[in-house]
C-alpha cells in the first residue's frame, strides 16, 4: 500500500421525487441549485438528475426503487440566515422552520421540498456565545 495522502470520501445525498417538473422549479428558481445534468433510459422515462449550488450537490431520482419520498439531509453552509434571506419570500419555497438554535453549537432552518423531503440549512456556532 502507498503511503501518502489518503482518499476522501465524498457523499452525494439522493431526494426521491414523483414529478421532476414539479421539483425543478422548487430547486432550481426556489434553491438556487443549478442543473448539471438529467438522465433517462429513454423519453418519458423517470429522471435521475444531478444538481449543485457552490460546494453542495444532490441527486433527485423519480426511480422508486432509490430511496423513499420524505428523506432529510443536512447542508452546512457558513451563513444560514443568509439563506434565510434569499429563500424566505419565494413562493417556490416552504420554510418549515425559521433560522434556530434546537440544537446545541448549529443554528439551522428546515425548509420541505414540494414532495416532503426535508433540506435543514445548518451553520456551526461557537459554544457559549
Amino acid at each position: 500500500m502507498k503511503k501518502g495522502k489518503l482518499n476522501m470520501q465524498r457523499v452525494i445525498p439522493s431526494f426521491r421525487i414523483t414529478d421532476y417538473a414539479r421539483s425543478k422549479p422548487f430547486y432550481v428558481e426556489g434553491m438556487g441549485f443549478h442543473i448539471d445534468w438529467e438522465h433517462r433510459f429513454e423519453a418519458n422515462f423517470p429522471v435521475f438528475a444531478q444538481l449543485t449550488r457552490d460546494d453542495m450537490t444532490l441527486y433527485l431520482t423519480e426511480h422508486a426503487g432509490d430511496c423513499q419520498v420524505g428523506g432529510l439531509i443536512h447542508f452546512f453552509v457558513p451563513d444560514v440566515d443568509s439563506w434565510y434571506e434569499e429563500v424566505k419570500e419565494k413562493a417556490q419555497v416552504r420554510i418549515a422552520e425559521a433560522p434556530n438554535e434546537s440544537l446545541e453549537g448549529l443554528r439551522m432552518m428546515t425548509i420541505v421540498d414540494p414532495d416532503g423531503n426535508q433540506l435543514r440549512i445548518c451553520t456551526r456556532i461557537a459554544a457559549n456565545q
